[in-house]
């Protein structure tokens, strides 16, 4: 099934439920190549035509999800590198079939391609053409697709900077002290931890530079 003939059956957003589901049931953790509605959507924010990675290389996920640790079926959506595709289908499977709450799953498009503001949204995100946090040189993993952020706003990235604490986004200030508990909180006993690293992916959390708690890559 194309993604055109996909959008009639799913409202990206909305609540579904698990029982009496189809045709739902057959869009469930799917990959669709994007067709022109999805780049007229991305086209000047998280996506420039003809200066960001060819749109052939990228994936349209579909992700069902638990935006809470009760509540109904969100359906999410992400953007990926074509070569990650398999793998995050299979880890958000697996969060599913857990109940793992991921409160938003939505293209960063939404929020204008700003992080801070799809961070402070707990907007859990991957493709985005954009330079690093700390530099406007150095490309992103997230240009190319192959890093996933996971409930931003409470697995920050944190940096010290001239002896001077940086959380990013800066509404994640209390969520900066590890050893604290709190939902959605991302460490090393987590099942969205475990699933990342069982896949070869690398987990910000363990940089030395200054952990970025949400982010994983390839």
């Amino acid at each position: 099934m194309e993604l055109s003939q996909a959008r009639k059956y799913w409202k990206v957003g909305a609540s579904i439920g698990c029982e009496g589901c189809e045709p739902f049931s057959s869009l469930f953790f799917k990959a669709f190549e994007p067709d022109e509605t999805l780049l007229q959507r991305i086209d000047g924010k998280s996506w420039k035509r003809g200066q960001s990675i060819p749109a052939e290389d990228l994936r349209y996920l579909t992700l069902p999800h638990f935006p809470g640790i009760n509540g109904d079926i969100v359906l999410g959506e992400m953007l990926c590198h074509k070569d990650i595709a398999p793998d995050l289908l299979d880890i958000f499977q697996s969060l599913f079939n857990h109940h793992y709450p991921i409160e938003r799953l939505r293209l960063i498009d939404d929020y204008e391609a700003d992080d801070n503001a799809s961070m402070a949204a707990n907007n859990s995100s991957c493709f985005c053409d954009r330079s690093v946090a700390w530099s406007s040189e150095k490309k992103s993993r997230h240009a190319l697709g192959m890093a996933v952020d996971i409930n931003p706003l409470y697995n920050p990235m944190v940096r010290v900077r001239d002896g001077v604490l940086k959380v990013y986004p800066p509404q994640s200030l209390p969520y900066a002290d590890r050893t604290r508990n709190f939902d959605y909180k991302i460490e090393r006993s987590d099942l969205c931890y475990k699933l990342f690293i069982a896949r070869g992916f690398r987990w910000g959390g363990a940089w030395a530079s200054g952990p970025d708690f949400q982010h994983f890559e390839k």
